[in-house]
This record gives C-alpha cells, structure tokens and sequence, in this order.
C-alpha cells in the first residue's frame, strides 16, 4: 500500500489542495490545473459538495490522479472509498483510521510532525507521510532533522509551502513532493480566470 502511495507521490513535484466552494467550478477548476501540468489533485473534504466535486472530476479527467484529503474519521474515508479516488491524505492519524486503510487497497497518506508519529506510522507500515502543518511545525528545518534518524519516511510537507519556500523542502532527501495552494487564489477562483490558474499551475511545475 504505501508503495503504492510513494509512486502517487513521485508523479508531480506539487500537489494542488483543492477546496471546492461551489460544485459548479470543480471541473473547470482541475481542468486549469491539469492544463497547467498539475494532474494530481487533492480535493479536500471539507465542504458538502467535496465528494460529489471528486466524482464528477474523475469522470471528466480520467487521466488525472485524484485524491480526498482532510480524511479524518473512518466516515470520510469510506466515503472517498466509494467515490473511487486514487489515494487519501490525512492531516494526522489514529488507530481507527490506520486499521481502516489497512482494509482497502487505495493508497493512503497519515500526516505526522514529531519523530515518535513518524515512528507510530513506520510500526503500523506507513513509510510515506504528510508532514502537516509544515511550516508551524518547524519547516523544512525540522523535516530535515527528521531525515537523519527515520531516513526510511517520505513526506509530502503541506501547509505554508509557497513558491519561495517550496524548492527548499524539494532539495530534502526525505521529500518527494509538496502540497500548496498558491496557484488557488480565491479571487482567480471567484472571478472564473481559469487561465491564469494554469499560468500559476504551469509556473509550479517548474519546481
């Protein structure tokens, strides 16, 4: 299974974290972002419309690689499960929802900040991680320091990541890819400038 993820991870250098507000945008949106070279999404469970919005991205880009995050409960996990995504991020972990991974094939991404998390989820089989919230968690200072002892975990460090600081976190060996929401500008998003999305989505793919 987490082999399965680190190769999800190795696609893109950047992974978009999507919030859809309005299920209206949630095709166009992936369609900018995909056409900018992001073509692994992940859309996160955060409004009502999120499952939905998942489904109807899947079936209008099959080519994409799409993904729920913000799976928190076994609730939100079953729920992306039957939505057919390619992989499920969480902000942390728990027993419940590391026992309920094990028990389906789609590839799943605990979050963990401290070395005693990252060693809870290497004991239960996880050697890939989101390392989240990066940058209050001590950035890529604290992730590097992380890499000496646990060499075998790979992070996908999300939260804070921006266009400054994101080739810092790529350079760590213990890195494959980051999670960001720069190129999402809500007022790009509000005013329907799709366009400019892909610029930003194509800017990131230079990483």
């Amino acid at each position: 299974m987490t082999s399965k993820m680190k190769q999800i991870m190795q696609l893109s250098k950047v992974i978009p974290v999507v919030v859809i507000e309005d299920i209206k945008d949630a095709i166009p949106l992936a369609t900018a972002l995909v056409d900018g070279g992001l073509t692994t999404l992940e859309i996160t469970l955060r409004t009502p419309d999120a499952i939905q919005a998942i489904v109807k991205i899947k079936q209008a880009l099959p080519n994409a690689v799409i993904g729920s995050g913000t799976v928190v409960d076994v609730e939100t996990m079953q729920a992306s499960v039957d939505a057919g995504v390619d992989f499920m991020v969480s902000p942390g972990s728990s027993d419940n929802l590391l026992s309920a991974a094990s028990l389906n094939d789609v590839p799943f991404l605990p979050g963990a900040t401290t070395p005693s998390e990252v060693m809870n989820l290497l004991d239960n089989g996880f050697d890939a991680m989101k390392f989240f919230p990066a940058e209050a968690s001590g950035g890529f200072k604290m992730l590097k320091s992380i890499g000496g002892p646990l060499p075998q975990a790979t992070f996908c460090p999300t939260g804070g990541i921006n266009p400054i600081n994101a080739g810092k976190y790529l350079a760590l060996e213990n890195v494959a890819c980051v999670g960001g929401t720069w190129m999402l500008d809500k007022k790009l998003i509000a005013e329907k400038k799709w366009s400019e999305i892909t610029r930003l989505s194509k800017q990131a793919c230079l990483l």
